[in-house]
């Protein structure tokens, strides 16, 4: 049986971890923090002390962390997982990052296989295994881990080589930022009007101007300021690899965008921003 891995043990990583644990697969977890590692107690998981040891136990990696730096940090080095990871093996990169992120793990380490996978749909929908799988890489690996994948996705969406599934979540995450601008803009322009807020998301929630983007504003008092404290900076990291990795400049999306984070007082970091922090972990 595949012998399958999983770092990011957070509030999207735990459910992903548990229903693969759930399929039956022999599972080896690790976290930094070991109450991350407490909702698996009553499984028959595998805890490894660090990233080398789980590395040396598995035929199947994901990692689900924050970002390009904590990518790197639990794979690269002596105590990372590919200082033990076996020629042949797959590394699934589901931690939105820069593409070339992933490309770079695969010119570093050609004896294995990276595939980039980022998900959207938040913790319920990995509970209920129904998450959005935006997959790049060669057709072999990503059939080999499709069965995996499918514990906790669906639909599973093979969009073409090593960077395409990172470069597809960008552009979805680029395009609601966008929207959350129009959104905040147009609960302002009808409170300016004296239309009331909450008759209008009623009007808007069964009309041809819905978004899920203005659902959250709706959510969030007609207003980003609850979302910036929660989401801003990854948003902003976001649509900062997608002006990175495409020429946005002059077009609607990046201006709309933008406007959103200026709203959430956010910068939109540079590529120079980006690579200084994967240096970080050394």
């Amino acid at each position: 049986m595949t012998r399958v891995g999983f770092i990011g043990l957070g509030s999207q990583g735990a459910p992903m971890a548990r229903r693969i644990v759930d399929a039956g697969y022999q599972t080896t977890l690790w976290a930094r923090r070991a109450e991350s590692l407490e909702p698996f107690a009553d499984t028959p998981a595998a805890i490894a002390a660090t990233p080398a040891e789980l590395g040396e136990a598995v035929d199947i990696v994901g990692i689900c962390v924050v970002d390009d730096a904590g990518v790197d940090a639990v794979l690269r080095g002596p105590d990372g997982v590919l200082a033990t990871l076996a020629a042949g093996s797959v590394v699934i990169v589901h931690s939105t990052v820069h593409p070339d992120t992933c490309t770079r793990l695969q010119a570093d380490f050609p004896a294995i296989t990276v595939i980039d996978a980022p998900v959207s749909g938040g913790g319920h929908k990995a509970a209920a295994g129904e998450l959005v799988v935006m997959v790049g890489g060669p057709d072999d690996a990503v059939e080999r881990c499709r069965p995996i994948l499918a514990t906790y996705g669906n639909p599973i969406l093979h969009l073409g080589p090593l960077g395409s599934g990172q470069e597809v979540k960008v552009l979805n995450n680029t395009m609601f930022t966008a929207q959350l601008a129009l959104a905040a803009e147009v609960y302002e322009l009808a409170a300016r009007r004296g239309i009331d807020q909450q008759s209008l998301a009623q009007v808007l929630a069964g009309g041809s101007g819905r978004s899920y983007a203005g659902d959250v504003v709706v959510g969030g008092g007609f207003n980003l300021d609850g979302l910036a404290a929660v989401a801003g900076q990854l948003l902003a990291k976001d649509v900062g690899i997608l002006a990175d990795r495409i020429d946005l400049a002059g077009t609607a999306l990046l201006a709309a965008a933008d406007a959103a984070l200026h709203r959430m007082r956010v910068a939109r970091p540079t590529i120079d921003d980006q690579i200084d922090d994967q240096k970080e972990p050394g």
